[in-house]
C-alpha cells in the first residue's frame, strides 16, 4: 500500500479510488467516503475534490436511507442528498482497475500485521477477491486460539478500508475448526479443497486444493 501511496500521493487517495472502483454503480456522500475509507472528513474532501477535477468521479443525486433519532424512537426515512459516483466514461478506468484492482491487494505480511492483535492465529488462509476468485465462499480464513472478535472485526474494517470493499471472512477458534474438519464441514471444505493462498499455516495441513 505505502508504494501505491507514494504514487498517487497518499494512501487515503488509493483507498477513495479503490472504494469507487470496487463499487462502480453505488453514489457515495462525503461523508460515507470518510467512514468506508476510514479518512478524516477533511483528507477526504481534498481528495474527492482532486478526483472530481480529473474526472474520475462526478457528482449524482440520489436517494439515501437516513437514521431520524428522537427521545421515544429511532426511524429511516428516504432522503435527496448529493454525493459522488464513478465516471464509468473516465479514459484511463480500465489502467486504474488493473492497477489497483487487479494487482496484489493487500501484501501477506502487511495483512498478518493486521490480524495478530486478534489472537494466536493458527492458519490465515487468501481466497475470493485476494485471488480474483468470485466463486469463493469466503475471501479469508482466519483460525487461532483466543480469538478477540472486537479486535479481529476492527482489523477487517481496516482492511476494507485499503481494499476498498467489503469482505466475506470465516473466523473459528482452534478447536472448533478441528472438529469441523474432522466432520468434513462442507464451509471448511468448500475453502480449502479449491484456490486459495495461504498466508500462516501452523498446522501443517497437508495440501487439499489448488493452491493459487
Amino acid at each position: 500500500m505505502d508504494i501505491l501511496g507514494k504514487l498517487f500521493g497518499s494512501e487515503s487517495k488509493v483507498r477513495i479510488m479503490r472504494l469507487f472502483l470496487f463499487n462502480p454503480d453505488t453514489p457515495f456522500t462525503n461523508e460515507d467516503v470518510a467512514e468506508r475509507a476510514k479518512c478524516s472528513l477533511a483528507s477526504t474532501r481534498h481528495e474527492l475534490s482532486v478526483l472530481r477535477k480529473i474526472r474520475l468521479i462526478r457528482s449524482r443525486g440520489f436517494m439515501k436511507r437516513i437514521l431520524r433519532k428522537n427521545k421515544k424512537k429511532h426511524s429511516f426515512i428516504r432522503k435527496s442528498v448529493w454525493g459522488w459516483s464513478l465516471n464509468q466514461s473516465f479514459p484511463y478506468l480500465s489502467e486504474l482497475q488493473r492497477l489497483l484492482i487487479d494487482s496484489s491487494l493487500v501484501k501477506e505480511d502487511e495483512l498478518l500485521r493486521k490480524l495478530n492483535p486478534a489472537g494466536r492465529l493458527k492458519l490465515v488462509l487468501m481466497a475470493g477477491i485476494f485471488i480474483q476468485d468470485g466463486d469463493s465462499r469466503v475471501d479469508l480464513l482466519v483460525v487461532g486460539d483466543h480469538l478477540k472478535r472486537s479486535t479481529l472485526e476492527r482489523a477487517m474494517k481496516g482492511i476494507e478500508a485499503d481494499m476498498g470493499t467489503e469482505l466475506r471472512y470465516a473466523a473459528f477458534e482452534t478447536a472448533e475448526f478441528n472438529y469441523r474438519l474432522g466432520m468434513y464441514d462442507k464451509l471448511i471444505r468448500d475453502i480449502l479443497d479449491y484456490r486459495h493462498t495461504v498466508v500462516l499455516d501452523r498446522f501443517g495441513l497437508p495440501p487439499m486444493g489448488k493452491e493459487s
